[in-house]
């Protein structure tokens, strides 16, 4: 058998000071924001969809809904 000697290795990894990335308050604010209207503007397109597809039911299809609202226009 062979003698074999252990030995300690000490790493020096780890995170540097002047590396660190720092963000603004403001600029979080502004991502919630931004993705908050974008909701929005989704729920609100969606709902539009919803009320349009309802219309064209009731009037019994998108060529009577056309002409259905022609006539409410012209006061017919």
């Amino acid at each position: 058998m062979s003698d074999t000697m252990l030995t300690k290795q000490q790493s020096q990894a780890g995170i540097q000071a002047d590396t660190k990335t720092t963000v603004s308050v403001s600029a979080e604010i502004d991502k919630i924001v931004v993705v908050s209207i974008a909701a929005f503007t989704g729920v609100v397109g969606l709902w539009s969809v919803a009320c349009l597809m309802s219309a064209m039911f009731q009037a019994g299809g998108p060529l009577q809904l056309a002409g259905g609202y022609f006539k409410a226009l012209a006061g017919m």
